[in-house]
């Protein structure tokens, strides 16, 4: 018996370990380099996405960046930029934490730095498919069953919103990365299709499940943290860390040929 419980404990502890070297490893390297204060933090453009007057033509766009403070070891804030066909502005979706009603739809910059986070381009899609998109978009952005409900781990917050938005947007299609704590809580749900279209997950409540799509690969998820490989993207999926992979099997404008599409 207690040979069974060392064991077990060893098992734990090793598991344990596992899952937060990637958090581990991002909180050394970055010692020194967050902004003192999230209030002097950049929030200004990252120069990633097109000016309306570059890009007439409708676009969307899904980002991410690192949350702040030491949550960024752990995970992303995720959102949904929106521009219709000849319009001057682009409107931002996402969730934020600190208000009653969490759900912003906004005139915004799509590529705002979230405070001092530089933004990474999940998804581009541009021309006649976001113009057909963009009503289905505002429509599930309006219908966010979560509106008035936040908690940070395991959801919902603004992952599980991005994530929402786009399950409930077909032909949206696009994988989250693996980071982007909060994407698998699926309420009172025990399984849903996958953000990127093809594939289903199986989740408990956000603590643990296992995913497997086309675009995302396979991933286990255990307390919100997720491993994983994407063979499509050739990649593999670290806590805390992301996906490290040679290709994006997300719809990015001006993939050369050949990419995954």
């Amino acid at each position: 018996m207690i040979k069974r419980v060392r064991i077990g404990l060893t098992a734990l502890v090793a598991t344990l370990a596992v899952l937060l070297a990637g958090p581990a490893l991002l909180a050394a390297a970055s010692l020194g380099d967050e902004p003192a204060s999230w209030r002097t933090a950049s929030r200004d453009s990252a120069g990633i996405a097109p000016t309306p007057s570059d890009a007439p033509e409708a676009v969307i766009q899904v980002y991410g960046a690192r949350t702040w403070g030491w949550r960024g070891y752990f995970a992303v804030h995720t959102w949904i930029a929106t521009k219709e066909a000849g319009a001057d502005h682009y409107r931002v979706h996402e969730v934020t934490g600190w208000r009653h009603y969490v759900v912003n739809s906004r005139p915004d910059l799509p590529d705002r730095r979230w405070y001092g986070a530089t933004p990474e381009l999940y998804a581009d899609l541009r021309g006649p498919d976001a113009a057909r998109l963009i009503p289905a978009i505002e429509k599930a952005v309006a219908a966010y069953p979560y509106a008035t409900e936040y908690t940070a781990w395991p959801g919902p917050n603004s992952n599980t919103f991005t994530a929402w938005v786009i399950r409930e947007t077909p032909g949206l299609d696009v994988a989250l990365p693996n980071n982007a704590i909060g994407k698998d809580y699926l309420g009172d749900r025990l399984a849903a299709p996958v953000p990127g279209g093809t594939g289903y997950q199986i989740s408990l409540g956000g603590y643990f499940g296992i995913l497997a799509g086309v675009r995302e690969g396979l991933e286990l998820n255990l307390l919100g943290l997720s491993v994983g490989v994407n063979p499509l993207a050739l990649g593999i999926k670290l806590p805390g860390i992301g996906e490290l992979a040679l290709r994006s099997t997300n719809p990015m404008e001006g993939r050369e040929e050949g990419d995954v599409q």
